[in-house]
């Protein structure tokens, strides 16, 4: 994929802080876990660090197991033994998560990719126990991978910007909507093949960032749950975060007041460039406008 006048790869990469933290999330524990195999094989250990990723880190789709060991909800959506299933969500999103940055912001990117992987689990989990061709399976079938994650940044960004074209190697132009339609389309069609359980994680995934786009431009975050749970888990890690702990209540002075006003003329304006970019793309905004955009998807 190309995107128009884009910086080189190092420095384009290094702007999405939010971005460089999930990849790194992602390659660091697939490091680990290979790491810990080379370890165990020179010292000729019967254990095996897979079995033991799968074992604590995949999410089962038995809820008996589940329920003891329900942060694999979340774990699983980092995990990965095959360096070319790594390599091709990473690539996803990268590409993808560069322009949900530019369009929504990092922490949207954060809190999308999290409630997109637990929409995944969830929806496979129900699958799973709800019709029976699966009933064979369901005592042993895991669940690995940040697919459903980066397909809820790819349909988000797709909803939410459907008319911004990339340039796709051998295709030329193509409109995100039309990418995020063909992948969703792929993982439900590919539901009776194999990896039946990772396709309908996809789209569980699919969904999440379909319902945030159209909510999100309506004022609604569906995803702030995560960023609010993050955020709380952080404060109690925190030295002293429960002395520190306090509430206060104020009443709105003039500056906040004036705050408000001026944060709405801002999000007007950003709502303007933006509806210039699915009209003509990216490349039809000013020197101006484009730093503005800069601006505030860093906030």
């Amino acid at each position: 994929m190309r995107f128009g006048n884009q910086n080189n790869f190092s420095a384009n990469f290094m702007q999405n802080n939010m971005l460089v933290k999930l990849i790194y999330a992602n390659l660091v524990l697939f490091v680990a876990i290979k790491l810990l195999y080379l370890f165990f094989w020179l010292f000729v250990s019967g254990s095996s660090p897979d079995q033991w990723a799968l074992e604590w880190l995949a999410v089962p789709s038995d809820p008996s197991k589940l329920i003891f060991k329900p942060w694999t909800v979340i774990t699983y959506m980092f995990l990965h033994l095959d360096f070319f299933h790594l390599l091709s969500n990473m690539l996803w999103l990268y590409f993808l998560g560069t322009l949900f940055v530019q369009f929504l912001g990092e922490r949207k990117l954060y809190t999308v990719y999290i409630a997109g992987g637990i929409a995944g689990a969830l929806l496979y989990i129900l699958f799973f126990n709800i019709f029976p061709v699966f009933e064979t399976v369901n005592s042993s079938a895991i669940a690995l991978g940040a697919s459903a994650s980066v397909m809820a940044v790819v349909v988000g960004v797709g909803t939410y910007s459907p008319n911004y074209a990339i340039r796709l190697m051998f295709l030329g132009e193509v409109k995100l909507k039309y990418i995020a339609i063909f992948s969703f389309a792929i993982d439900v069609l590919s539901i009776s093949n194999s990896n039946s359980g990772g396709h309908i994680a996809h789209i569980g995934g699919a969904a999440l960032g379909f319902v945030f786009a159209k909510k999100w431009a309506k004022g609604k975050d569906i995803t702030a749950f995560v960023g609010k749970s993050s955020d709380f888990v952080l404060a109690l890690l925190k030295p002293g975060a429960k002395r520190n702990m306090k509430v206060k209540y104020k009443r709105p002075s003039a500056s906040n007041y004036e705050y408000n006003d001026r944060k709405k003329e801002d999000q007007a304006e950003i709502d303007i460039i933006l509806d210039k970019i699915s009209r003509s793309g990216y490349d039809s905004l000013s020197k101006k406008e484009k730093e503005i955009l800069f601006k505030a998807s860093g906030k």
